[in-house]
């Protein structure tokens, strides 16, 4: 059953009910609450922007947007761009694309112009949709993507080189469109996260979409009467899938532009939101605010809040603690995954097993897991391999790379590229990538072990521990920290503090600097890697 026959059933079953809330406490709200209208009235700057739709205007906006695909030539199987930040037309254009029987790829909004053209390129890019932030990046290359592509612009003032998606859809049909969608059709395309390099595209089926959905509804046994706030960016799969819980309970979720504390326990306050998906700085930054005062609870309403959950990359069990320090009654989940098994919850903790924080949990709903060696055999329990994942939510392939797509997929196993051990319950522990394992004097130093301990230090807020070249041990373990705002830290304070850790896993070298993450929330250590590792390659040489 395809995603988009939820949306339809919503639409006959909850059509007057409040689908989609989109928020922006940077702005005042100077429009209407629904998408049906844009004309202005009189501003209310004390309010955050607000606008809302239904479930019947949402499936609607969706029929329209499909119908003029159609009528412009998009047929089945067709690759349609979208390249917007989080708003209330993001969605309904994904699932027109959808319901049109294309294909839906989702840009990242953080995409440079020349990634932009590679991405619109490597997907055979029909169509792209895009918002009035992207325009500067759209401007230099339109000629290049206007051939044999179609450019819509999605806001006010289209500039010349795009056509403008309100003037077009206004007097397209509401009507669903005449087309049949099945499970085996081709459904979205999704791009790796590039912290590795330059993004690869990743084909789902459309069973993957209703996979995903069906197994988020049943992790956070998601009802009618649940609030889902988003926060992150609706192109990733994580935040879109998570929405999915919603989509299938029928109940309402809100877009949140915006990760400052306050913000958040706003929206959940005003919005009464049950169940909130966090990234680890956005729970961190939460816990710096309740510490030093400038965020009380009790200014706000939050005891209809009963789920916080967090995934995207490793959650350090310290901060687990603290949460349930300032939120005892919430029940706490954390979701792994990769956009190549459709986003979050092949493996999940669950929401009964608190026991267990600093797991990554058991294979979720459908799913598979186990560990393999470097020939491909599974490791006894409580060994350290490569965690391998198989499902009904697995990637087609990696769309026109047939080298990457054997690489990774093997008989009808996902290799993740992370290591992870079980232990003798069942439940999986993520060590860490592959690709960041340090090779220190022969010894195999997993980072993610070195930050959990180092994020105890109370100066600490952020920390991420990479690979430097050294002469004698071929590599040493560097740490990056982020020292807490307000307060002073050395370099021999983190060493005596690391005293804790067995010598060979102490940093041999601390370097105090912001540490960088992607919009979902993953270390960008390449970046990391390539900073620090040239300066210590010139501090090798100065020194030999």
């Amino acid at each position: 059953m395809p995603v988009t026959d939820f949306l339809e059933r919503n639409h006959k079953l909850y059509g007057d009910d409040v689908a989609l809330v989109e928020l922006n406490p940077e702005l005042p709200d100077t429009r209407r609450t629904t998408w049906m209208e844009y004309d202005l009235i009189q501003p209310m700057p004390s309010q955050p922007y607000r606008r809302e739709i239904t479930w019947k205007v949402f499936d609607e906006k969706a029929n329209r947007f499909a119908n003029l695909l159609l009528s412009r030539g998009i047929k089945r199987g067709d690759h349609v761009a979208i390249l917007m930040y989080n708003c209330l037309e993001w969605l309904p254009i994904y699932f027109s694309i959808l319901k049109a029987g294309a294909v839906a790829v989702p840009f990242n909004f953080r995409y440079a112009t020349e990634e932009i053209e590679y991405c619109a390129k490597l997907a055979q890019v029909n169509m792209l949709v895009f918002g009035p932030e992207f325009i500067g990046r759209i401007e230099p290359i339109a000629d290049k993507l206007s051939r044999g592509r179609l450019l819509l612009y999605v806001g006010d003032n289209c500039p010349s080189f795009a056509e403008s998606y309100r003037e077009l859809v206004a007097d397209c049909s509401s009507e669903p469109p005449a087309v049949l969608v099945t499970d085996d059709d081709d459904g979205a395309i999704y791009f790796s996260s590039g912290t590795t390099g330059f993004p690869k595209a990743i084909l789902h089926k459309h069973r993957s979409l209703t996979q995903a959905a069906e197994m988020e509804q049943r992790h956070h046994l998601t009802t009618k009467d649940d609030t889902f706030l988003c926060i992150p960016p609706l192109y990733h799969t994580g935040a879109k899938f998570h929405w999915m819980g919603s989509l299938i309970s029928g109940s309402k979720a809100v877009l949140l532009k915006g990760t400052k504390p306050e913000a958040i326990m706003r929206a959940i306050s005003d919005e009464r939101c049950t169940i909130v998906w966090l990234l680890v700085p956005w729970a961190q930054d939460i816990l710096a605010a309740l510490d030093n005062g400038s965020l009380k609870c009790s200014d706000y309403q939050l005891s209809q809040w009963r789920l916080m959950h967090i995934g995207a990359q490793p959650v350090p069990p310290s901060l687990i603690k603290r949460w349930k320090a300032y939120f005892p009654a919430h029940q706490y989940d954390t979701n792994y995954g990769l956009s190549e098994s459709t986003g979050p919850g092949c493996v999940h903790l669950g929401l009964d097993n608190i026991h267990k924080v600093g797991a990554i949990g058991i294979p979720g709903y459908r799913w598979e897991c186990k560990i393999i060696d470097e020939q491909g055999n599974a490791v006894p329990q409580g060994g350290i391999g490569e965690l391998c994942v198989k499902g009904p939510g697995l990637m087609t392939c990696y769309y026109n790379n047939p080298q990457a797509t054997a690489e990774t997929l093997r008989d009808g196993w996902l290799l993740t590229g992370d290591m992870a051990r079980q232990d003798e319950d069942g439940f999986y522990y993520l060590v860490d990538r592959k690709k960041d394992v340090v090779i220190s004097g022969g010894e195999n130093l997993y980072p993610v072990e070195i930050e959990n301990y180092i994020r105890g230090c109370d100066k600490v807020l952020d920390v991420a521990v990479i690979g430097l070249p050294d002469a004698r041990l071929g590599e040493i373990a560097a740490a990056v920290i982020e020292v807490k705002s307000g307060c002073t830290c050395t370099e021999q304070e983190i060493s005596d503090f690391c005293n804790g850790l067995p010598r060979y896993k102490r940093p041999k070298k601390v370097i105090f600097a912001e540490i960088p993450r992607n919009a979902t929330g993953k270390i960008e250590k390449v970046r990391l890697r390539e900073r620090y590792g040239a300066v210590n390659l010139v501090e090798m040489e100065n020194e030999a």
